[in-house]
């Protein structure tokens, strides 16, 4: 399944090896599968490696394939929208269909409506408090809290 016909590495930072570029062609035509898309493109070292070196290009190759796959999702949602017959595994359909849309950034718009009438009455601002001064002979001591007036 070749989702990407060519990997274009002339918008990369760094200029790959052939081994890389061919690592990244055999990780989507291996689905994803990185231990083979290693052993295809002739790497002979444990492939953790190849990934960790590679991560950059990596997510950006998983975001174009995810870019690729959002039609797809979206045609989906409206074919289970649309259906007069009921559709088997539907819910898990919906799920993954809305969370591959989410990915790509075509996501459901949250939206707050503000209101305020400000006609009754306004907001009125109150000036600092200004600083108490007394001294020690203006407290009283009190002994029984249950003594003073209400």
């Amino acid at each position: 399944m070749a989702i990407l016909p060519s990997i274009d590495t002339s918008q990369n930072k760094r200029e790959l090896t052939d081994k890389q570029k061919a690592f990244l062609e055999h990780l989507v035509e291996t689905q994803g599968d990185a231990k083979k898309a290693a052993e295809l493109a002739g790497y002979a070292s444990h492939y953790h490696h190849v990934v960790k070196t590679l991560k950059s290009e990596i997510l950006e190759l998983t975001q174009e394939i995810l870019a690729n796959s959002a039609p797809k999702a979206a045609f989906k949602l409206v074919e289970i929208m649309e259906s007069e017959k009921p559709v088997i595994q539907a819910n898990n359909k919906l799920t993954a269909a809305q969370t591959l849309l989410d990915r790509v950034g075509v996501a459901k718009i949250d939206r707050v409506d503000v209101n305020h009438n400000v006609g009754s009455g306004g907001i009125f601002l109150m000036p600092d408090k200004a600083p108490l001064d007394l001294n020690e002979e203006d407290y009283e001591e009190v002994e029984d809290y249950e003594d003073i007036p209400n």
